[in-house]
This record gives C-alpha cells, sequence and structure tokens, in this order.
C-alpha cells in the first residue's frame, strides 16, 4: 500500500479529529527519537540507537511513512553497523524523518479545511 493509501485509508477509518491526534503523536515521537538516535549516534552507542531506530520505525509504520520506516529498520538490523557510521545513518534517519512530517503536516493541513 503506498502513503497516499494509507493516508487515505487513516482519513476513512478515523474522524478527522483522531487522524490529527495520530499524526500529533507521530511528530511528537519523531522529534523526541530523533534526538535519543542523535545522542546515541554522538556516544556510539550501537545497542541504543538499534533500539531507537525500532521505536521510530514503529512510529513510522503507524502513520504509513513508509521510506522513514525503510530506512529506520535498515538501521536496526544492520549487523555491521560500526560506531563510526550512526552519525551519518542518523542524519539519513533525520532526513526522512523531516520529510514524513512534512507529508504530515499536508495532510493535517488538509484536514482542518472545510
Amino acid at each position: 500500500m503506498s502513503e497516499a493509501e494509507f493516508a487515505a485509508r487513516l482519513v476513512r477509518d478515523l474522524d478527522a479529529k483522531d487522524v490529527c491526534l495520530v499524526l500529533d503523536v507521530f511528530r511528537n515521537d519523531v522529534l523526541r527519537l530523533t534526538g535519543v538516535l542523535e545522542a546515541a549516534a554522538a556516544m556510539g552507542d550501537v545497542t541504543n540507537f538499534r533500539r531507537t531506530s525500532h521505536a521510530l520505525a514503529g512510529a513510522a509504520g503507524a502513520v504509513g511513512a513508509q521510506a522513514f520506516e525503510r530506512a529506520c529498520r535498515q538501521a536496526m538490523t544492520r549487523a555491521d553497523l560500526q560506531p563510526g557510521e550512526l552519525a551519518a545513518t542518523a542524519a539519513e534517519i533525520r532526513r526522512c524523518g523531516e520529510s514524513a512530517l512534512v507529508q504530515a503536516a499536508t495532510l493535517q493541513a488538509s484536514l482542518a479545511r472545510p
């Protein structure tokens, strides 16, 4: 299912207020967890980095942010991920997360219109 199809399904299955609530939770989770991810990267903490990537992947999956979810899942499952690669990987995850946040904001704005 594409991201657009997932968004349409959310809107069909939930009222606009609930969709906005889900998207607000998503935004807050992404902002908080990308900070945790970057802190883990700065400390070279691969275990916490993977754990946080897993949490971000779950948040992304809940709203159908497929590219963001893929980037997070890739980071959490790479067996060869080294501490020196964490900062670049976190930056890519942040980029994907920011894109997902823009899409979520666009959906929210469309729901706010009469």
